[in-house]
């Protein structure tokens, strides 16, 4: 570890005015411009003591690695939004960014950056992380996390929000309720082929006691087209029996199964109430208006960012895992009760 005397020497100020700063003296009085000069040196030179308040981030490069799959429709909505959001946090965490849209190409270039934070849920296989962690061991996941004890993640708490969405609806008198998902992944060291939203209904539904035998539709993409292709799924398969309530996984899937209940002339929140999560801008003008989970890419993008900084300033290597939670914007596809 750096000594006061070496500190001192680098920044070319008095040991005792060194010393002061570090310890945060409150009697006395130094410019900005001075304190920020030795905490930061002291920080690049290993010195452990300074206290966690004290410490002042030192510019850095840091890659975005986009790992995005485009499929030109609502989705593409949200990671726009999360990219713009995650952008102005890193600059506020006086992070310089460059985006990287392959994995291989941000390896390949791990001698610019500090470290990295990837949005996006494309999975990564288990030795290209092991490759990503060798050459840029910080690192933050966005919305998924793949390798738990290697990057940090955070993570809208999609688990709760489901059995949130679950208990407004039982409240609301509802007992038969479905579920339209799509494919998807939950990561880690044992990855399992299931969106975690699928399986947090099926865990939550069968803990409560809930029939949901013949409810659960979850293939395929994320789209609208899917969506609108598994409600008239769901119609077909439940015309005489329609469940009392439908949670939808995304908007996206939402907007189209509400065009395939529309068409089968099924009226939303009448004959069946619809909940959805992501609350994008066009649940507003969907006919009727949807309800949805309010997911911030703002919260997401601001907590990876300063999870990012944190773990480059105290050079950490224990993984940390964050969950943000949503709340319910509701609208006229159903009401919960008060």
């Amino acid at each position: 570890m750096a000594t006061i005397r070496e500190i001192a020497k680098r920044v070319g100020f008095s040991q005792a005015t060194v010393s002061r700063v570090l310890k945060d003296d409150p009697t006395f009085s130094v410019k900005d411009s001075t304190r920020e000069k030795i905490l930061n040196a002291s920080l690049e030179m290993g010195y452990k003591n300074v206290p966690q308040y004290q410490r002042i981030t030192i510019p850095q490069d840091v890659a975005i690695l986009d790992n995005v799959v485009p499929d030109e429709g609502l989705q593409d909505v949200y990671f726009d939004e999360l990219r713009e959001a995650l952008v102005k946090h890193a600059e506020e965490q006086r992070m310089n960014v460059t985006m990287h849209e392959d994995v291989d190409s941000l390896i390949a270039n791990a001698d610019k950056y500090a470290g990295f934070i990837s949005i996006g849920p494309s999975p990564l296989g288990r030795k290209t992380l092991h490759r990503l962690h060798r050459k840029l061991p910080h690192g933050a996941f966005i919305d998924i996390n793949p390798a738990p004890e290697l990057f940090d993640s955070v993570q809208p708490d999609l688990e709760q929000t489901i059995l949130d969405a679950i208990d407004a609806l039982t409240t609301s008198g509802c007992s038969r309720i479905g579920f339209i998902g799509g494919l998807g992944n939950i990561m880690g060291e044992h990855e399992y082929p299931e969106d975690i939203r699928t399986f947090a209904f099926r865990n939550w539904t069968l803990r409560l006691d809930l029939d949901v035998q013949g409810l659960v539709y979850a293939n395929g993409p994320f789209t609208v087209e899917n969506g609108r292709l598994q409600g008239r799924q769901l119609l077909q398969d439940h015309a005489d029996d329609l469940p009392d309530a439908v949670i939808v996984a995304a908007d996206p899937l939402a907007v189209g199964v509400l065009q395939a209940f529309a068409t089968e002339n099924v009226i939303v929140p009448q004959d069946i109430k619809v909940i959805s999560i992501n609350n994008q801008e066009i649940a507003k003008y969907t006919s009727p208006a949807l309800s949805s989970y309010d997911i911030s890419q703002d919260e997401l993008a601001k907590a990876a960012a300063l999870m990012l900084a944190e773990a480059l300033t105290a050079n950490r290597t224990i993984s940390q895992h964050m969950r943000i939670s949503t709340r319910l914007v509701a609208r006229d596809s159903f009401t919960p009760q008060d």
